[in-house]
């Protein structure tokens, strides 16, 4: 066969381009109208396509759905989401758009179609459109149709053909088509129609929203919802002949009932939704780390104790659970629904700052220890206080004169903690409570005082859940890190799945803030929570498994607060009245730590509990009463502590005391030979401490006396300090209330003496006022001004205490 040479088809392709070229010349406004037609196409979709307002919508780390808020516009609209079930894709593809996928945007034999069934019928019974087309028709808010306006939707759906795979555009039909009444989108009509993802259709489901947009009235009960299921079964017979369902399934499809009347929303976060929403500055689809299952049980939860507690006028509730591992919020009741608009139902409280009560105390016990000021057994004062014009006082203003540190804690008393405040320090406590991520406290440390622990401050049940949850976090992965610290271990809560907070790179020896064996004997101490009694006793407060946790009430019963942490979770729970009014009877430990239980008991149990991390910690002599480190006088235990409790000062409670043979009276080489002395190890407090401890500690024995002929002899009485003042204490200002015939009231001043049957004597201002025998008070009514009172005992031991007196009108 003759084959033409190359260089003879290249000289006819020049040919032809040279006759193209001289034909464009000679008609210049048709290449014109060329080169604006292909830039018309290039350009001519609007960015972006839509421009409907969205509804805001909040879902579970699964992706079930929890709220909405409807859109601007009054419709129920989805923002776009570029996964389409692949179901309901399945079925729209069969019902609208057979060639949807080998057309270019627009399918001729589709449009021939139509023309030829429209021309017969003499009317428009078929319009040919593709789902591309579609798509045009509804980014265009469904114009009115005629040709021209159709010839529009061909262009312009071959020109988003071009920019988008079919995957996009399958995309936005489904996020855009209508479904009866304000339901636009698929997978708002999965939810208001079947209660459920679109990921979750079942075939008939799936079939019925996929012709639904083609009639999207006959939804309606009542309205020709016969057509309607005629339309669903036609076209699952379809599928079934395609091959993508068989007879049986196909069968079992077709007998499925229609959807009723539109489902209510989900409504399990609202408070989360709006948090969101506020943050953002925007409706979208914000898929948190929630989790669903967990978030309908804290609702019913709430809503049940909630009937109970509103007898007493306590109307709202609020309860948090994070994951400790990662910090993830699983689940968020910003506020118990049911409460009313008129009782605050709207207010997030889990955002809102509220007075703290005691519910700090952890963090100053935690921070003392790691500071090496005490140990968990160490003595703190419980007596009668009065700083400056601020006068701390336990429940029911009973004290123990001297107590241990976790059991303090415990009891969650407050005077051993104002006095260990001001001995760690306000400002290194507030600093310290800042980096341990309370963000509410944004004033000076000077404006709290020494308040601050007892609810002097305000903070969120957010901040300090997840404060716990950190402190859990540090201690479970001690051993996985081999003894080291992350430097994010303490981070805010994660609510979003997409935001994780990686593996610290490095890795500390030192802790950046608390140990692990700081924040284990704390979390041992939280396992035990006593309550106090009317009688003014206390009773355990146990619960049916190990959890570490802490109540508070804030002043004036406004707040009432539990927290608890086990390996694996925290949880926050606050119960109050929003507008902060105060209701008897609202106290942590009787409504708020039952909520906890609750919550506690429907969470998986951790296989065990922490591990104790015996790498933060050494083992050290403690003195056995004391709770100090072991003096040279002390009776020793051998404690594990933390190694910063090697710091913490030795014992001064025990002194070397020297007995007379008898072991009955003091003696001194004054009055006594050194060979015949007894050198006895002695537990001695203070005489105001020793008041108050004795009568809740019948063992503890005082010290002998000395012995008659010993008494004036150095180192007696001035040693000993046998009178103490329990108040005044120090250089006091006292303000005095004034009665209603213009004189100041009377002032109890109250005295301790190691002898419990010494009479005193008592001067004020020079002044002889009397004596006192066993209970050392008397009432005095000072004027306004400063004075000095002076109580001498028989042996002569003198106490003075300047003061000053402010009468309050």
């Amino acid at each position: 066969m003759f084959t033409q040479p190359p260089a003879l088809h290249l000289a006819k392709g020049l040919h032809a381009l040279n006759r193209s070229v001289l034909w464009f010349r000679n008609h210049p406004w048709l290449l014109g109208g060329l080169v604006l037609l292909c830039l018309a196409w290039l350009f001519c979709l609007p960015r972006p396509l839509f421009e409907s307002p969205y509804s805001a919508v909040l879902s579970d780390r699964d992706g079930m759905l929890l709220g909405a808020r409807i859109a601007r516009d009054g419709q129920w609209r989805f923002p776009y989401n570029e996964h389409v079930s692949e179901k309901y894709a399945t079925a729209v593809v069969a019902f609208e758009d057979a060639r949807f996928y080998l057309h270019p945007g627009i399918d001729p034999l589709s449009t021939l179609r139509a023309l030829w069934q429209n021309l017969n019928a003499g009317r428009v019974v078929s319009g040919g459109s593709t789902l591309t087309m579609q798509v045009i028709r509804l980014a265009r808010n469904n114009q009115r149709r005629h040709v021209g306006e159709k010839m529009l939707e061909m262009f312009l759906a071959t020109r988003l053909d071009a920019s988008n795979s079919k995957a996009e555009i399958l995309a936005l039909y489904a996020a855009h088509a209508p479904f009866g009444g304000n339901v636009v989108g698929v997978e708002t009509a999965s939810w208001r129609y079947f209660g459920k993802q679109a990921d979750q259709l079942s075939w008939a489901e799936a079939a019925t929203l996929a012709v639904l947009p083609n009639s999207p009235a006959l939804i309606h009960p009542g309205r020709n919802r016969q057509r309607l299921l005629n339309k669903r079964n036609r076209l699952l017979q379809k599928l079934q002949k395609q091959g993508h369902l068989d007879a049986l399934t196909c069968e079992l499809a077709q007998s499925e009932p229609l959807p009723d009347a539109p489902l209510a929303l989900p409504h399990l976060a609202p408070h989360l939704l709006d948090r969101f929403m506020a943050a953002s500055g925007k409706a979208q689809h914000f898929q948190s780390t929630l989790d669903g299952n967990l978030q309908q049980q804290l609702n019913a939860i709430l809503a049940r104790r909630q009937e109970l507690y509103r007898g007493n006028g306590v109307h709202n509730m609020a309860a948090v659970v994070l994951d400790v591992a990662t910090g993830e919020v699983l689940a968020y009741v910003g506020n118990v629904q049911g409460a009313g608009a008129e009782h605050g139902e709207q207010v997030d409280v889990i955002a809102a700052p509220r007075s703290t009560g005691s519910i700090l105390k952890p963090y100053l016990y935690a921070l003392a220890m790691e500071s090496g000021q005490i140990l968990p057994g160490s003595l703190l004062n419980d007596v009668p206080t009065q700083l400056g014009r601020y006068k701390p006082e336990n429940y029911y203003e009973s004290y123990d004169g001297a107590v241990p540190a976790n059991r303090a804690l415990v009891r969650s008393l407050n005077v051993p903690f104002v006095l260990l405040l001001q001995t760690y320090g306000l400002d290194k406590f507030h600093f310290n409570l800042q980096r341990l991520g309370l963000t509410t406290l944004n004033k000076a440390p000077v404006h709290y005082g020494l308040s601050l622990i007892l609810g002097g401050a305000e903070a969120r049940l957010l901040d300090l859940t997840n404060t716990y949850a950190s402190m859990a976090r540090v201690l479970g992965r001690f051993y996985e890190r081999d003894g080291r610290y992350g430097i994010n271990d303490f981070h805010p809560p994660v609510f979003f799945k997409t935001k994780k907070y990686a593996a610290a790179k490095k890795l500390l020896r030192e802790a950046p803030l608390l140990s692990a064996g700081a924040i284990w004997h704390t979390f041992e101490a939280m396992q035990e929570v006593e309550r106090p009694m009317s009688s003014g006793e206390w009773t355990l407060f146990r619960a049916s498994r190990r959890i570490a946790w802490k109540t508070g009430t804030s002043y004036g019963y406004r707040d009432a607060w539990a927290a608890g942490v086990t390996p694996r979770y925290a949880v926050g729970v606050w119960v109050g009245n929003a507008d902060g009014e105060g209701r008897p009877g609202l106290i942590g430990v009787d409504v708020a730590a039952p909520v906890l239980f609750d919550i506690m008991e429907i969470l998986p149990q951790a296989e065990a509990w922490f591990d104790p991390p015996y790498d933060a910690m050494t083992q050290a002599a403690v003195c056995r009463q004391s709770g100090y480190r072991a003096g040279e006088h002390c009776t020793v235990d051998t404690l594990w502590i933390p190694k910063s409790g090697l710091q913490a000062p030795a014992c001064a409670y025990h002194q070397l005391l020297h007995l007379d043979p008898t072991g009955t009276w003091q003696v001194n080489s004054a009055c006594e030979s050194p060979d015949r002395m007894l050198h006895r190890p002695w537990f001695v407090l203070p005489p105001v401490e020793e008041y108050y401890y004795r009568s809740k500690n019948p063992s503890y024995q005082p010290p002998p006396p000395f012995r008659a002929d010993c008494m004036g002899a150095p180192g007696t009485v001035e040693d000993t300090k046998p009178l103490q003042l329990i108040y005044p204490r120090q250089a006091a200002r006292i303000f005095v209330p004034v009665d209603l015939d213009g004189k100041l009231s009377s002032t109890v001043f109250q005295v301790a003496h190691r002898n419990h049957d010494a009479e005193v004597f008592w001067h004020l201002d020079g002044v002889y006022l009397g004596s006192t025998r066993t209970f050392h008070q008397m009432a005095l009514q000072p004027d306004v001004g400063k004075h000095i009172l002076v109580v001498v005992d028989p042996q002569g031991y003198r106490l003075e205490q300047k003061f000053e007196v402010i009468g309050k009108k």
